[in-house]
Order: structure tokens, then sequence, then C-alpha cells
């Protein structure tokens, strides 16, 4: 059987105590699970600072380690995608008291105090996790004293209700591959940010997305048979169809996400030599 390294907590050297007898590895551990305590925690495939980002951790969200080196990194498993990596083990706290609401603004500032006036903390973007202990005027207050603007705030268990209303939210946003914040994402972040916000379960990677979400749909070229929501794959890349005969996607041609017509984007996509690949309906 073949396993995705990508989602596969497991090494030569070194796996997840659930794999002993499933993969071979020299040793298998416990995992401990920590939390992103940064706006955004990148992770990489190798422990090297100068590695491509593969992808990151959100401020809040759980992270299951396995192994934290003298070199300040830990290797660990983001638990809401399954993505595995190494991550800045100075990016990680104790798991602490569970989160109760997620960011739901594009980015909102945490003040160290209920005044806006006051120099914030930092910047949390959307899909960010913080457990909030109560409610003081208009801040909601985090577990460890941060003050945030409650209405910029939903409960965990609330979902969004339309993908590409969510994802039009990053327009202008800058490309950014391994991205999943509003600071920067790539096509697949983009797509994970919108879908996971609306309450469905979505891989990381542009290839787990294909093969996981929704239905095939035949294409013959006529955008007719195209509906807003529906994402367009090509190798190594994914948009969503949004109204007005428009793609709505992250991309490195403008790196930016953008609303670029349909029929544009599908020319100048195929003229790179690269075909659409498949439709896939939510």
């Amino acid at each position: 059987m073949t396993f995705d390294p990508r989602l596969t907590p497991a090494r030569p050297d070194l796996a997840a105590r659930h794999l002993d007898g499933v993969v071979p590895a020299a040793r298998y551990v416990d995992g401990v699970t920590h939390r992103t305590r940064r706006p955004t925690a990148p992770v990489r495939a190798t422990p090297d600072p100068m590695a491509p980002l593969v992808t990151e951790a959100l401020s809040g969200e759980s992270v299951t380690v396995y192994e934290t080196t003298d070199e300040g990194w830990a290797w660990g498993q983001l638990d809401a995608d399954g993505y595995v990596g190494w991550l800045p083990a100075g990016a990680l706290v104790p798991a602490g008291p569970a989160p109760t609401h997620k960011v739901a603004a594009l980015r909102t500032p945490v003040f160290p105090g209920a005044s806006i006036k006051l120099p914030p903390r930092e910047l949390l973007s959307f899909g960010s996790h913080v457990a909030i202990v109560e409610t003081r005027e208009r801040f909601a207050v985090t577990e460890d004293g941060g003050f945030i603007f409650a209405a910029h705030l939903a409960p965990l268990d609330s979902f969004e209700a339309d993908v590409v209303a969510v994802a039009a939210r990053f327009l202008g946003a800058a490309y950014l591959w391994g991205g999943r914040s509003s600071l920067g994402l790539d096509c697949s972040g983009l797509v994970q940010a919108a879908l996971t916000a609306c309450g469905i379960p979505c891989p990381r990677d542009t290839d787990m997305q294909e093969a996981a979400l929704g239905v095939p749909v035949a294409f013959s070229g006529d955008l007719g048979e195209l509906r807003r929501g529906d994402l367009l794959y090509w190798p190594g890349h994914v948009g969503l169809v949004a109204g007005g005969a428009t793609l709505l996607h992250a991309t490195a041609h403008f790196m930016s996400v953008v609303r670029e017509p349909l029929d544009t984007a599908l020319t100048r996509i195929a003229a790179s030599g690269t075909k659409l690949r498949s439709v896939r309906r939510l």
C-alpha cells in the first residue's frame, strides 16, 4: 500500500504510534497536541528556513507534534487537514483551552485592552481560531487576555452559506505559494479557506481536492454548461466559477486573487500548454 507522505506522519527513522505495523520506521512515538500561537506558522517539507512553503497553520489551529529538535523545529501534522511537515517550534504552544470562535473578518487586530486606540498585539487572519472567555463592551476577550472586536468573530460551529462570496473577500490578496492567510495564499489555499468556512471538508492541495470534492461534470467548452461555484482544475491549479462568466482564483500570473473573464482565463492557460483537466460540482 502506498501512503501519501503529505498526509502520513512517517519517516524511515520516526512515525506516529498509530502507524506501528502499517508503515516501517525505526521507532514509533505518541504525538502531543499543540496550537499555533502566531498569526501564521510556516510549514515546510524539510527543517530549513529556505525550504519552500508547503502550507501554513493559522493562529489557534491544532498541530500534533511527533518530534521537536534541538535546532528549534517541530515535525507534526495539522489536525484540520492532515498535512505533515516541519514548523518553527517557537510558533507552537501547549494546547491549552479549546477554541470557541473563529475569525470571520478578512483580518482583525488583537488589542491588549478594550480600546481601539491601543497598539494591537497582532493581526489575525480569516479562519484563525481563538478561545473566548468573556465579553467586555464591544470586545471578546481571549483566554490570554487579548481583545478582539466581537463582530469580527463567529462561533466555531457556525458556517457561511456561499462559497463564492467567501472567496471573493480575498480579492486583491497577494498570491503566495503555500499560503493560507489573507496576507497571501495560493489557488488551493483560497478554495480550502472558502469551503472550510462553509462547513465543507476540503483537502489542502489541488490534486487532493480534485479527487475528493464534488462530482465530475462534463464540459465541452461551452461556458453555458458551467454553474456558479463549480471548481475548475488544471494540473497544479484551481479556480472557482463566479457570476458573470468569470473565474475567481489566486494566480501567480497576476500574483493576486483576481476575478478574470472565464473565456480569457481558459484561453490564456491553454496557451501556456496546460489544459483544463476537470470540472467538479459541489
